[in-house]
């Protein structure tokens, strides 16, 4: 056989032999399938992601497994759709999280947190502290908490939202999420793991100004004039802690015709950002500017504003009315008791209040709004007015929350309610979760008005795009105010 038969009777038998390769790949794979599993068609690169998998098996012999994360962002790139694909928050053996902080500030005395929705964004929870590796990295195992069925969304901190995790140019990163994964990957009991980077945090940033924050003789920046009261205490860990209310004083307080002129008060949870914005908070209710500008119009009759701080870690604690949610321990009582013996007695010994609880409110965001409710509900006899922005009724376990308001027995003279309708987000993936908090709203509305609370002592208002943030409460705040002190005829009674 010559040279040139040769070339031919190869040319003619090379499909079969690759078919027969092929076959044998195929054959290969059905008896020893943990050998050649790769990922389903879309798996990274849309309708060829199943071609790309068995090139890559046939060149190397392997199929890369689990994607990790990346710097600055969230889990993301196109998921295999396969049925073999969970969110890891299901899986009974948990998930591992590794960090790398490129920055290099996270250390003994500044650990690493994850401040989730499963402590209620606690930036500083124990339970959600990374341990430090000898790579340099950090790391956690995280379970699914008993009783919680959404997915996990967070951030990396170092104990505060002041030191929360930056993008590169310094600009807050959305939260983060995982991706799903392949359990056909995973040998049985393993712990996925996901990496990610941390280019910066808060106190990288050239404002940053903690200490300032905190120094109490500092100049405030606000609108009208603003005392300093100093009382003790709190709820858990707070009886040694001072803290400073601040009290927004309507126009003309002074003024010598008014000397014997009480005004009402509402006291305002979150304190630290109802009349500034501190460093490392992306806002403020601008509330002293509103009053002056209602005042200014006739639209509000003039209103002591207590704004009473937080405890810093313990906020969610002593925030939180009621036990059950997974992580935070219940501080309410407490707090609410400190609240009526300590503050309210503290202004009305320096202030010229009115008492009464048709006089008295009490208000706040989130959790904030959800123990000035419950503060309300508790002591009637005290509070008679309630401003409650963005209730948290969907967070954790939602039997917990309508148990308490079902157990209400006297509500508020009025109640206000504020709710935006991209509570947590604007992105489609959090569609239902926005659609339940607005659905919690209206169903509390309902039951105001079952329980005889007309128009005249109930508002709810709620703004289709507004998410969770204190923009989206300045914003409501001046119809707020507007319903729970309408102007009067006479201001001396």
């Amino acid at each position: 056989m010559n040279k040139k038969q040769i070339a031919l009777t190869g040319f003619v038998l090379s499909p079969i032999v690759v078919l027969v390769a092929l076959c044998w790949a195929i054959a290969i794979s059905i008896k020893e399938p943990r050998k050649w599993n790769p990922p389903a068609v879309g798996a990274g690169a849309g309708d060829t992601g199943g071609a790309n998998a068995i090139g890559e098996w046939i060149a190397h012999g392997s199929v890369k497994g689990a994607a990790v994360l990346a710097e600055g962002g969230q889990a993301g790139g196109a998921q295999p759709a396969s049925a073999s694909l969970v969110e890891p928050e299901s899986l009974p053996q948990g998930f591992i999280l590794l960090v790398e902080d490129k920055s290099g500030k996270a250390g003994p005395s500044s650990p690493i947190y994850v401040g989730c929705n499963y402590s209620a964004w606690n930036p500083g929870d124990e339970a959600f502290k990374l341990e430090s590796q000898s790579d340099m990295r950090w790391r956690i195992t995280i379970k699914r908490p008993v009783g919680v069925t959404e997915r996990l969304e967070f951030k990396f901190t170092r104990g505060s939202w002041d030191l929360e995790e930056l993008n590169q140019d310094n600009s807050t990163p959305g939260n983060r999420t995982l991706p799903k994964v392949d359990i056909s990957q995973l040998k049985e009991g393993e712990l996925p793991k996901f990496e990610f980077i941390v280019p910066k945090w808060g106190d990288e940033r050239p404002e940053y100004a903690s200490k300032l924050a905190a120094d109490p003789y500092r100049p405030l920046k606000v609108t009208g004039d603003v005392r300093r009261l100093q009382v003790m205490g709190g709820a858990g860990s707070s009886p040694g802690l001072k803290r400073e209310l601040l009290a927004w004083l309507p126009p003309g307080y002074d003024d010598a015709k008014n000397a014997r002129v009480t005004y009402p008060v509402i006291y305002m949870h979150d304190g630290q950002n109802i009349f500034e914005q501190p460093p490392g908070v992306p806002g403020e209710w601008k509330a002293d500017e509103t009053a002056t500008s209602l005042l200014a119009r006739n639209l509000i009759s003039p209103v002591i504003i207590v704004a009473v701080p937080h405890s810093g870690a313990g906020r969610n604690s002593e925030y939180m009315p009621l036990a059950g949610l997974v992580g935070i321990s219940s501080r309410g009582e407490e707090h609410i008791a400190w609240l009526v013996g300590e503050v309210m007695p503290r202004v009305e010994r320096s202030l010229r209040v009115k008492v009464g609880p048709e006089h008295t409110g009490v208000g706040g965001s989130s959790l904030g709004a959800a123990i000035s409710l419950y503060a309300a509900a508790k002591h009637p006899e005290k509070f008679g007015i309630v401003l409650a922005e963005s209730l948290p009724l969907r967070t954790g376990d939602a039997t917990i929350w309508k148990g308490f308001l079902d157990g209400v027995k006297v509500w508020p003279r009025k109640i206000y309610l504020g709710m935006g309708g991209a509570e947590t987000g604007e992105d489609s993936k959090n569609a239902e979760r926005n659609r339940g908090y607005v659905e919690a709203a209206r169903e509390l509305d309902k039951t105001l008005d079952k329980a005889g609370l007309g128009p005249d002592r109930r508002l709810l208002l709620i703004e289709p795009d507004a998410q969770h943030t204190e923009e989206a409460w300045a914003k409501r705040l001046p119809q707020a105010l507007i319903f729970l002190f309408p102007p009067v005829m006479d201001e001396t009674k």
